[in-house]
């Protein structure tokens, strides 16, 4: 539970969120004039129609040889300056667009209390994913509560009093376009209208309805409700979007939008009843038991301001809360039908959004969904699977009009209408390699889940078809016969080279997982030796420099009073899977980790939570844990870059999940990178690569109980102090559980 003692006085630091992963909310428990601002995903300018023209990123004239060219000059120069290669393979964008605010809901509640009465409380329950507000005003107890509901696709809202007749409000939509018309008829207000820069049609509908009292629809676009026991309200939207190349336009929303709000019927304890069981279904897979102790009169903010690093009860409270945080985000922001969770989720309450609240393929959109399968929320990756599937027909394009090759690419980000082309940002243009990083996620579905006909239907063509985009574009190195990723930029760092560490790693990582599932289902033979001749020439990106440091770039050229939050270098060490914990390359790693420190924006410190993880580090990785709760976490617990981006938090509960359970390199380890903070505690629900769902309860800082439960027949092999020799193998049984005591 999150709660706080007075409204939210901001919308990024302290409003709550709901959201049903199309639709979000953001409540704020304002008294006279309660303020509910809304979100529905695919409300994007740019595209198809905008003004401004599209083009997808390609050039948008023929240059022929320009890479060639820049890569003729890495072969000579070594490095290149980013203005310069920015300047020959960048232009000026267009047309990308930004996701949109759908605009606000206000209750305006007259004789509402002027000042926050003390019994005020505003609070967000994990568990049933509803917002509260309750208070008392004129000896009248009042209550509102909402939630975003994923299995009728609405948001919902209630007014209620412990005195009858109590409840009298007037609802009111503002936005900060003026691109839409607002009427009401019949108790439903309905807002329409189409985006000025690209026509995109959108629509709200907000039926209302009451116990008791009266309903009256106003010539204004406003619905007031009179003398009523309780009101309530359902909002659904929709936009004409659709996610096909090249058009991305379907039908006009309006029959989606009314049949939605017709589902959703007149009774509001049968769609709170639906939503908290689909929730639940979810989210209480897993608990965490880390010895936290929640004060009950201590509000989430001051538990945050107050947080020490986790040395009291309370510290864990909080550490216990932000993973659980993530896990309700994700599940909010990322459901089956709709676009995936975004840089902000699906919360904005802009026009113009940082990033424009967009897909940062560099990392961003990737560490979104690094907890998903861990933390036993396989089913949110959906939307994922299904956007990177349409990035294949632009990216296709993207392929063969700017490097002449097949396969698909996409380079540093993206938006919903198949952005897979160039800007002219020297420092984040460029990362072709995105497409390949893209389709880890995909496999990783596989290696936990198992199923060879998703493998088969989903993840592979979309991996074989990045694999043969890196078998036509790597070059040979004439200093050592490699074949290397050039032109290649670490992120946002330092000079164009080729063979950066991080382009390699990723392309090691896709040969890999592609090499593998081909194998797995028996691809052609042909195709398996060309990706096998690859891997075998590929420089793999891991060179240990000088001062003892995994290397940056190929050549030994890093500084080891660099501060840089991009520590992109270790790729092969979280997410990949090239670096093994105790290996030469986890030492070289611990060094360049080492020299970055403990600094960096919101998401960087949630990385090297999994980085120092990775490394069977527990207390550093703790340690950075309390880095991100104490500089880079807001009063409402989102995760700030600054501004707010949400990677931070689903990158955290990653962490979090890897510091107690790991199966990156086919073992299953339990508890390998437990800290001393938490020296007693349970874990129950985790999931490891190989279809095992994992209960561990410690003591001391050791296993006391182990319980597996197995989703399919394979050879498992776990990792603990609780075993004879510290290792067990054995045949696990589809449907069958298994415990270990001492």
């Amino acid at each position: 539970m999150l709660w706080y003692s007075t409204p939210a006085a901001d919308w990024e630091r302290e409003a709550l969120p709901l959201g049903s992963g199309a639709l979000g909310a953001m409540v704020f428990g304002t008294l006279a004039s309660e303020r509910l601002q809304f979100n529905e995903k695919t409300l994007w300018t740019g595209g198809p129609g905008s003004v401004q023209g599209y083009d997808h990123g390609n050039w948008r004239e023929p240059r022929p040889g320009a890479i060639t060219a820049v890569q003729d000059d890495l072969d000579a120069q070594t490095t290149l300056d980013p203005d310069g290669v920015a300047a020959r393979l960048g232009q000026p964008r267009v047309g990308y667009g930004a996701h949109q605010t759908f605009g606000d809901l206000y209750f305006d509640v007259p004789g509402a209390p002027t000042t926050t009465p003390d019994d005020y409380r505003r609070d967000l329950d994990l568990d049933r994913a509803i917002a509260s507000v309750g208070y008392t005003g004129q000896e009248v107890r009042h209550q509102r509560e909402f939630f975003a509901s994923h299995p009728d696709g609405v948001i919902v809202g209630r007014f209620s009093a412990d005195r009858p007749g109590s409840v009298t409000l007037t609802l009111r939509y503002g936005s900060p376009r003026t691109d839409f018309t607002a009427s009401a008829t019949d108790g439903t207000l309905t807002v329409r209208g189409a985006l000025a820069d690209n026509g995109l049609r959108f629509e709200a509908q907000i039926r209302v309805r009451s116990k008791g009292g009266t309903v009256t629809s106003n010539a204004d676009g406003t619905i007031t409700v009179t003398g009523a026991d309780s009101a309530w309200f359902v909002l659904a939207a929709g936009t004409d979007y659709a996610d096909t190349y090249p058009d991305y336009r379907g039908p006009d929303p309006h029959t989606a939008v009314t049949r939605t709000i017709a589902k959703a019927g007149d009774r509001y304890e049968s769609l709170l009843a639906r939503h908290v069981h689909d929730h639940r279904a979810l989210f209480r897979r897993v608990s965490l038991d880390i010895g936290q102790s929640l004060p009950e009169d201590v509000p989430t903010d001051r538990l945050l301001s107050a947080y020490a690093g986790g040395t009291s009860a309370a510290d864990r409270a909080l550490e216990a809360l932000f993973f659980q945080y993530g896990r309700y985000l994700l599940i909010a922001s990322s459901r089956p039908g709709s676009l995936p969770a975004n840089l902000q989720g699906v919360w904005n309450q802009s026009t113009t959004p940082p990033w424009s609240a967009d897909y940062h393929v560099n990392i961003n959109l990737q560490m979104n969904y690094w907890l998903a399968e861990a933390a036993n929320l396989a089913e949110t990756t959906a939307p994922y699977d299904r956007f990177v599937e349409a990035l294949r027909a632009p990216g296709r394009r993207t392929a063969q009009e700017m490097f002449g090759s097949r396969g698909w690419v996409v380079h540093n980000e993206t938006n919903p209408y198949g952005f897979t082309g160039v800007h002219d940002w020297s420092t984040a243009f460029w990362f072709p390699e995105a497409a390949a990083w893209l389709t880890q996620q995909l496999y990783e579905h596989y290696r936990f889940g198992g199923s060879t006909d998703y493998l088969r239907t989903t993840a592979y063509p979309v991996m074989k078809e990045a694999a043969e985009f890196w078998l036509d574009n790597l070059r040979t190195d004439p200093r050592d016969g490699t074949l290397v990723v050039t032109p290649s930029y670490s992120p946002e760092h330092g000079d164009f080279t080729a063979g950066a560490a991080m382009s390699q790693q990723i392309v090691h990582d896709l040969f890999t997982n592609t090499l593998e599932a081909a194998r797995v289902l028996g691809d052609s033979a042909d195709f398996r030796r060309r990706v096998e001749e690859a891997l075998d020439n590929l420089d793999p990106g891991l060179h240990i420099g000088s001062w003892g440091q995994l290397q940056e770039w190929k050549e030994d050229v890093d500084d080891p009073k660099d501060e840089h939050r991009h520590v992109s270098h270790l790729f092969a060490l979280h997410p990949g899977r090239q670096i093994e914990p105790g290996s030469e390359w986890a030492e070289a790693a611990k060094v360049s980790l080492t020299a970055r420190g403990d600094g960096g924006t919101g998401w960087s410190k949630a990385w090297k939570i999994n980085f120092w993880a990775g490394l069977h580090d527990g207390d550093h990785a703790h340690l950075m844990l309390g880095e991100q709760l104490k500089l880079s976490t807001l009063p409402n617990l989102w995760d700030t870059h600054p501004p707010f981006q949400l990677d931070g938090n689903f990158g955290a509960t990653s962490g979090i999940v890897e510091m107690l359970l790991q199966s990156r390199h086919d073992v299953i380890e339990i508890l390998p990178a437990l800290p001393a903070a938490w020296p007693k505690g349970s874990v129950h629900g985790l999931r490891a690569r190989g279809g095992a769902t994992v209960d561990i309860e410690w003591a001391a800082g050791r296993a006391t109980r182990i319980a597996l439960q197995a989703s399919r027949t394979r050879e498992l092999t776990l990792r603990s102090s609780l075993f004879e020799g510290g290792q067990t193998a054995f045949k696990a049984v589809a449907g069958r559980r298994y415990s270990w005591e001492p």
